[in-house]
């Protein structure tokens, strides 16, 4: 299986394999994925061989990959990365069945490097794509599961810092792409509600990166006028692993994000997402088992910035503009936290 990048999407691409595990309990399985990707994967699916790729420095690791793969043979290759890069690496993988998209969605000339391709279909989550490459295997995959284990560690990450059945939240304030991000201050009040009128703890979860550190310490601050709400954030961004991130979900009430890989994390283990989607679309790239929760403004986007509704747009299109998050009120966010909860009759 070939799929590089992102977290989001091979979380999805875990999907598949899952169903191609339960399917064939005796194939041997090789994914080449990115770096930063497999961190998190082989810490979660077993009799699974990872070869990674960095894709920062494609030249010196198509070079390094070439002599990994050299006397290797594969009965099927899945090819569900829609890249030059990734196609690249096609190139040496040595299979007989080579099997991409159909020829409409084989984007960046996927169409060349393969030579099967799964049924064509329109408008689908990402997800959905993904599956019907089990499809094109002869196998119905059923209804997405994971079935993971977590790592032990992992989970005590996760138990010291939701160490009873307080109703928590959990806050993943940015997306790699700025433009899908929400305000700080708007996260705030969301906190604030969620703690004034749900009781909850809120952690902050997050990368490494400046601009997520930056994020927190500006949600921490607008939060620091009441002091029941200040007491009760905990910021962790910067500070666990992938695996980590993916326990704490795990043991989370719910989580609040924008398009991101978190997202897609939380959806592996079972977590509801109230997503926050306007710079793209919910149906295609939403948490796929909460996109009745997410606050959709990818409608609202399209006229705002094109004059156009949104269903005039190409499926893939992303509308990545300078503030059209803000499209998303504080209010539409609670009432759909409130609506959760109510459901779930989480107190």
């Amino acid at each position: 299986m070939l799929r590089l990048s992102a977290i989001g999407d091979t979380c999805h691409a875990a999907a598949a394999l899952r169903a191609l595990q339960a399917a064939w309990p005796t194939t041997r399985f090789t994914w080449i994925i990115g770096k930063l990707e497999a961190k998190l994967m082989s810490a979660i699916l077993p009799n699974v061989e990872f070869i990674t790729f960095e894709k920062r420095a494609m030249t010196r690791e198509l070079l390094r990959l070439r002599g990994v793969l050299k006397e290797r043979r594969f009965d099927l290759l899945l090819d569900l990365q829609l890249s030059i890069r990734a196609s690249l690496v096609s190139t040496l993988i040595s299979s007989p069945a080579k099997l991409g998209f159909d020829r409409a969605r084989a984007r960046e000339l996927q169409w060349l490097f393969t030579n099967a391709q799964v049924a064509p279909a329109a408008s689908q989550h990402v997800l959905d794509s993904f599956l019907g490459f089990v499809r094109a295997c002869g196998i119905d995959p059923g209804a997405p599961a994971w079935d993971i284990t977590l790592p032990s560690g992992a989970l005590d990450y996760a138990a010291r810092l939701i160490p009873d059945e307080r109703a928590t939240l959990v806050i993943s304030p940015c997306s790699s792409h700025p433009a899908r991000n929400w305000s700080a201050w708007r996260y705030a009040a969301v906190a604030d509600h969620a703690v004034r009128i749900h009781g909850m703890r809120v952690i902050l979860a997050g990368g490494r990166s400046e601009e997520e550190r930056r994020m927190g310490a500006l949600i921490e601050a607008a939060a620091g006028a009441d002091a029941r709400t200040k007491s009760s954030i905990v910021n962790q961004i910067g500070k666990d692993t992938l695996p980590e991130l993916l326990a704490l979900l795990s043991k989370a009430t719910v989580l609040v994000s924008p398009d991101s890989g978190p997202v897609h994390m939380a959806t592996m283990v079972g977590l509801p997402v109230v997503g926050l989607y306007a710079a793209t679309r919910a149906a295609r790239a939403g948490p796929y088992y909460s996109r009745q929760w997410c606050v959709d403004k990818y409608d609202d986007a399209a006229r705002t910035i094109f004059g156009n509704p949104g269903e005039t747009l190409p499926w893939t299109k992303k509308i990545e503009r300078p503030g059209v998050m803000d499209l998303i009120d504080v209010q539409e966010v609670t009432d759909k936290l409130d609506a959760l909860i109510a459901q779930s009759k989480i107190r």
